[in-house]
């Protein structure tokens, strides 16, 4: 079955927990009732987002930076300095922070989750370190040399006349708070393939951020007037030697500018599907490339992570306004692992930067929990999993701008996704041999809307029709043994 995930701000968590009971509350004793969620949502794997050693530098640019603090007032307007953290991706050492309960708590939640048949996966940050990094000052070989010469935004002086390059994505301007690996140094690869051999002893997988940033082309491009060029890919090497001891470890790339395929033939189980959550995001909802997308190959769909929120995107109830339900059905009806994040099931509309360990007070929406359980629970079924395939539709309506269906299948049994990203109600119909002969009561519908029923819809001997309201999707679930 593909992965059903569940991303969790870790801090923030034990945050709100420990003021919910009136007591501290680590990763070593986190109370039952508080998983049930996951229980009931048929999860597979817990994602603990930021468990690292915290950086002590992070946490002190994070309080100063003027465009942070612009982002954090935004989000809490009474920002207290108790509020800001260190960034959970400026790692200063691979080791579980002891605020959240150290090596003993987190194994201790790991074995609280494996009772329940749930896996753990945990970050690896291989492009960059924290400033106050456990590798210096007596290693900085394992970073790129900068000059004093060179832009004061782009390099940091860790020690008197040297300087190392901050860590840095090529299209956007450095992380301040973090160093680049330099990767054409082979001694560096094995002293972060020495990481991800401790990481796989404390969980079951690891999501590996901005990844395409280590593939050799990548890092060469971007780094070819500051060091030598990588020797050889990091990543087959790395993966391979994690799997010697871990078989069954589990990889996941965050990835963008079309990488997805490449780090999938280097080994990654599966990697970030960010067209996905552009497309449906567009307005209008950009239909032909959303087609073109799930029609891909098979084998390509079937290792894509879907999300349509995460930690570092706006949240769904947020940028799909009232279309965050029919994304979702969406989401949860196509191939690939699902990753769902925390707050997301509630509707929450405001995306907590990761240096705040505050949560601002929402209402949300509880309109959507209940639909999200049933899509978790229908979800299972072996047409939205591995062997299952896709079809698009060709409906009659008369507005398809907005508007698109696809349907999933195994032999003799079918499912239909009807999606209405509109703000009207739209009238349409479509044939499909499957519905041959068949009437309603052969098909079980769901809406969006669930636990409203689908109100208007008829299947006649030529073709199904339906009216889909604003903001609406529908689920035909039928099942019909094919001669």
């Amino acid at each position: 079955m593909f992965p059903l995930v569940y991303e969790i701000n870790t801090r923030v968590w034990l945050r709100e927990l420990s003021i919910r009971h009136e007591r501290p509350i680590t990763l070593a004793n986190v109370p039952g009732e508080e998983l049930e969620l996951l229980r009931e949502g048929r999860f597979t794997m817990v994602w603990l987002m930021g468990v690292w050693k915290r950086s002590r530098y992070s946490a002190a640019i994070a309080a100063s930076h003027k465009g942070l603090r612009s982002e954090m007032l935004d989000y809490l307007e009474d920002l207290q300095p108790d509020d800001i953290v260190a960034s959970p991706y400026a790692v200063a050492d691979y080791t579980v922070s002891e605020a959240l309960g150290g090596k003993a708590g987190l194994l201790a939640f790991r074995e609280q989750l494996a009772g329940m048949g749930i896996k753990l996966m945990l970050d690896f940050v291989p492009n960059h370190m924290a400033l106050d990094n456990r590798w210096l000052p007596d290693h900085p070989e394992h970073f790129i040399p900068m000059s004093a010469d060179d832009p004061e935004e782009e390099c940091f002086a860790f020690t008197k006349g040297q300087f190392l390059a901050h860590g840095k994505d090529p299209y956007f301007a450095p992380w301040s708070d973090t160093l680049q690996l330099n990767y054409a140094n082979p001694a560096t690869q094995e002293m972060m393939i020495g990481n991800l051999l401790r990481i796989s002893e404390l969980c079951d997988g690891v999501r590996c951020d901005m990844a395409m940033l280590l593939l050799k082309e990548v890092f060469d491009e971007t780094w070819e007037n500051r060091c030598d060029s990588m020797p050889e890919e990091f990543w087959p090497k790395a993966i391979r030697r994690i799997r010697d001891t871990h078989p069954g470890f589990i990889f996941v790339a965050e990835a963008y500018w079309n990488k997805e395929w490449t780090l999938q033939q280097m080994g990654f189980d599966f990697t970030y599907d960010k067209p996905l959550y552009d497309h449906l995001g567009s307005v209008p909802v950009n239909v032909p490339y959303l087609r073109e997308h799930l029609l891909c190959d098979p084998e390509y769909q079937a290792h894509l992570c879907r999300f349509i929120e995460n930690h570092d995107e706006d949240r769904a109830s947020e940028w799909f306004g009232k279309n965050h339900a029919v994304a979702a059905l969406v989401l949860l009806t196509v191939p690939g692992m699902m990753l769902i994040h925390q707050g997301q099931l509630k509707g929450l509309v405001k995306k907590i930067p990761v240096q705040l360990i505050r949560l601002v007070k929402e209402t949300g929406n509880n309109k959507l929990l209940p639909l999200y359980l049933k899509l978790f629970e229908l979800r299972a079924d072996p047409r939205f999993q591995e062997k299952g395939r896709t079809e698009w539709l060709e409906l009659n309506a008369a507005d398809l701008s907005r508007c698109f269906g696809y349907c999933r299948s195994i032999p003799g049994s079918h499912a239909f996704v009807l999606a209405n990203f509109s703000g009207h109600g739209i009238d349409i119909r479509f044939t499909h041999p499957a519905l041959d002969g068949l009437d309603e009561s052969s098909i079980t519908a769901y809406s969006t809307r669930f636990p409203e029923p689908l109100q208007e819809w008829q299947l006649s001997n030529d073709c199904t029709g339906l009216h889909l309201r604003p903001h609406e999707g529908v689920l035909l679930m039928v099942n019909k043994q094919e001669a």
